[in-house]
């Protein structure tokens, strides 16, 4: 008699437990690594990172547009094609920065596009020996054009001209730039004529609300 109340409590208390069902057990153990997570949690981690943009990437040669090193004459065609002045990137063979520029901001599609659709782009060797037409009319040679009308004497350096001839005011960025958005932003920055009301070095840290550009990037100040 008593054997059988025993027995009837048990099963009374097995009835009465709550059942632990798969969706209330832990998806992974504490120490489980990211490879037995599941695939949707890897997949959504890695959207978070990903640049929806699209980017092509380019010969940087086409950064440039064709030029007889007459400087006039490349003041003449910006304003026949709407341009909002000429950019002139003085350059040397050896220089490593230039080639980082190169390889890594001037071959991008976004920056090519951008540029050539603003602005007429030529580039000076200040090295060269080649014969230059500054935008004065006189002769020259790139060396001489870039060391006595601009004073470069470290590349590269990023200098922009008005449609008047003359250097644009905060138009001067030299070094390279720590990436693409803050050359980007160098642009824009020129040809929505941001430049004439404060320096490059200090709106760069302005916000502009525009994610595209870039705008937190820092990087080495403008010169003007």
């Amino acid at each position: 008699m008593l054997r059988s109340v025993l027995l009837t409590g048990l099963m009374s208390l097995t009835l009465s437990s709550p059942t632990v069902m798969a969706e209330d057990a832990p998806i992974t153990a504490p120490n489980a690594s990211l490879a037995d997570k599941p695939a949707d949690a890897t997949t959504k981690a890695a959207d978070t990172t990903a640049d929806p943009a699209k980017v092509e990437i380019r010969d940087s040669a086409q950064f440039f547009d064709e030029t007889f090193n007459d400087m006039q004459d490349e003041l003449e065609t910006a304003k026949a094609d709407g341009k909002k002045g000429v950019l002139m990137m003085f350059e040397m063979d050896e220089c490593p920065f230039c080639q980082r520029m190169k390889n890594t901001v001037l071959n991008r599609s976004d920056i090519q596009d951008y540029y050539k659709e603003n602005f007429r782009i030529v580039t000076v060797d200040i090295e060269g020996d080649v014969e230059l037409t500054d935008f004065q009319g006189k002769t020259t040679t790139q060396k001489d054009f870039a060391l006595k009308d601009f004073r470069v004497r470290a590349t590269p350096v990023f200098q922009f001209i008005g449609l008047d001839g003359e250097p644009v005011k905060n138009g001067r960025l030299t070094g390279a730039t720590k990436d693409s958005a803050e050359f980007m932003l160098f642009g824009k920055y020129v040809a929505d004529k941001k430049n004439e009301e404060t320096p490059f070095s200090k709106f760069k840290r302005e916000p502009t609300g525009d994610a595209t550009t870039g705008d937190t990037a820092k990087a080495d100040d403008a010169k003007s």
